[in-house]
């Protein structure tokens, strides 16, 4: 009932355009543990009114299934600030037939009545003891998607079977119910309820208990810009800062304010490096601000950069970041812990691809290092398992610029992250140390782990499986490679088969998934590479790192082998030539 995308698909009706209504009908969208993402507009494969109705019909489902309570106890649903004018689609518009979809079912709702970070959805979820959230966005990418976001009881991101069983009960409720398209009726309905106002009270309240230098941000010289690249960080940037008695970071103009349109950026997303940063960098300049915290549109992500002292500007990796933030976090757990025993109950997780060196810190440090499967999905459900046995999960972090600072929330939370990063550099700086030489410091002391990650785009599925394929067919059937150029291969984890070469019986202890193409490869040299597929974008990624003992200090010699390894990976495995794959381009 939507007259925009309804006109749309009349036009084409009309036009005869078969090949068009193909692309919008021809397949559902599917509905994954990262719940939905895809463009908005018309059609079964898009995000619109339909289909916001069609998933939450079926979501409702599935929750009266397994939840007796679900009436009393609700959801909550959050919203980006996302907007499609030529398909009248918005995030508080899917927001709202959500909410109303819910309300019509007897189902109470906690509506944010405003935009929110992608992290007060699964915070509410536990602060408040409900049944499931759901957060309306598409994070960083590009302008014309949105994505619908769903976390479980636990406050994590599901995983399977839930994704399966929701998916299912959408197929089972696809008619829309009566009152389905009139959002209308839910302001006037006593199962609405705004969190907003509690949920900002007291996430900024709970953040504090990760604040332990109060006397130092406040009086520190040190300077900040921030910028939320058009998304919905801002307001929550500034309130963190002032949770922890920090002056306010100088917010970059142009990009504060919230803008669908994300105009001065080719990609809202500070992952793609120094371009996202160019009007941060010149107001750092203008300003006198050493550090600059960029949040994605959802403001779940944070990347940081710092001038160095040649007047450059360092943009830090994921991995780099989540090393500093394992070091500082443990370094003040440590400092308010004097109880030697409690170490053998603290954990620190991170995801398979991402560097190795929360391992490193562990090992000589006595407490757990667990590595899970690529997502926050996998950490939060892990990281609230370990907090269910009475272990204290101090720190989870991914290489994608995803950083878990704080148990209160089970999933990435750029938020959090930006003002623990604000205050370890205040403190740092009160000793005359740059968050560069700190690096260096964490390296000194638990071995230099140098990473290296880049992605070829592709849109043919069957050339994806193909290259996939032939590395698991390279010298004959049943077969892996045993090198890559001059590259001894030692060991090879295949989580699409289940096949693992260095354990006794071959099976690989994380999960497997034959619906996503990941392998790892080992090194005789101590490098590690994974490659796999993308479950939101047409790309296959690759992550290497080489790790060195502490005391090998030769890095630029780590460094010219790791960039060898990784030209002998895309030469002998990716192949771009033969497969037409389209490179990363800054």
């Amino acid at each position: 009932q939507n007259p925009k995308t309804s006109a749309v698909v009349k036009q084409l009706v009309a036009e005869g355009n078969a090949g068009e209504l193909q692309k919008y009908f021809g397949s559902r969208m599917e509905f994954g543990t990262a719940g939905l993402r895809a463009a908005m507009g018309a059609g079964i494969s898009h995000m619109n009114d339909l289909t916001i109705i069609q998933t939450t019909q079926g979501f409702c489902r599935y929750l009266e299934k397994n939840f007796s309570d679900l009436k009393k106890r609700g959801v909550v649903i959050g919203f980006d600030a996302r907007a499609h004018h030529s398909s009248g689609g918005s995030s508080k518009r899917f927001a709202r037939l959500a909410a109303n979809t819910f309300i019509s079912q007897g189902v109470p709702v906690y509506l944010f009545s405003d935009i929110t970070p992608t992290p007060f959805v699964p915070y509410t979820v536990t602060h408040l003891k409900l049944c499931a959230g759901i957060m309306v966005t598409a994070s960083h990418n590009p302008k014309q998607d949105n994505g619908y976001k769903v976390y479980w009881e636990n406050g994590a991101q599901i995983i399977s079977p839930h994704d399966k069983g929701i998916s299912q009960a959408i197929e089972e409720n696809q008619e829309p119910w009566p009152q389905a398209w009139d959002d209308k009726l839910i302001d006037s309905s006593l199962l609405l309820h705004d969190p907003y106002a509690t949920v900002n009270k007291e996430y900024f309240k709970d953040i504090q208990k990760q604040c332990f230098h109060r006397n130092i941000n406040k009086e520190t010289n040190l300077k900040f810009v921030h910028t939320s690249v058009h998304g919905v960080g801002h307001k929550f940037v500034q309130l963190a800062f002032k949770a922890f008695d920090l002056s306010p970071p100088f917010a970059v103009p142009e990009q504060k304010d919230p803008d669908p349109e994300f105009p001065t950026v080719k990609y809202p997303n500070p992952e793609e490096g120094k371009g996202v940063l160019t009007l941060s960098f010149a107001l750092a300049e203008k300003d006198g601000a050493k550090i600059i915290l960029a949040n994605d549109p959802d403001a779940d992500r944070l990347a940081v950069a710092e001038k160095q002292e040649s007047g450059e500007w360092k943009v830090f990796s994921g991995n780099e970041l989540g090393a500093l933030l394992g070091w500082w976090i443990f370094t003040c757990w440590k400092n308010n812990n004097r109880d030697s025993c409690a170490i053998k109950d603290v954990y620190m997780l991170s995801s398979t691809v991402s560097s190795k060196i929360l391992r490193a810190i562990a090992l000589k440090e006595g407490f757990h290092f667990e590595e899970t499967l690529t997502g926050f999905k996998w950490m939060g459900n892990r990281a609230k398992q370990l907090m269910d046995q009475g272990k204290a999960v101090l720190f989870a972090f991914e290489e994608a610029i995803g950083y878990m600072c704080c148990p209160a929330v089970l999933d990435k939370d750029g938020v959090s992250a930006a003002v623990i990063t604000a205050e370890m550099a205040s403190f740092l700086a009160a000793r005359n140390l740059s968050l560069s030489q700190q690096l260096k410091a964490v390296y000194d002391e638990y071995g230099f782990h140098i990473t290296k990650a880049s992605y070829f785009i592709c849109h043919d599925p069957k050339v994806i499986q193909q290259l996939f394929d032939n590395l698991r067919n390279f010298d004959g059937k049943n077969t892996y490679p045993k090198s890559c150029g001059r590259f001894k291969v030692s060991g090879i984890r295949d989580l699409t088969t289940g096949y693992d070469s260095s354990q006794p019986d071959q099976k690989a202890i994380l999960p497997t998934s034959k619906s996503s193409q990941m392998i790892t490869f080992t090194f005789a040299n101590g490098g590690v590479a994974t490659m796999r597929t993308s479950g939101t974008e047409p790309k296959i990624k690759y992550y290497s790192e080489l790790c060195a003992p502490p005391g090998n200090s030769d890095v630029e010699q780590l460094k010219k082998e790791l960039d060898e390894l990784v030209n002998a990976l895309e030469k002998h495995f990716f192949q771009p030539e033969k497969n037409n794959l389209q490179r990363k381009t800054e």
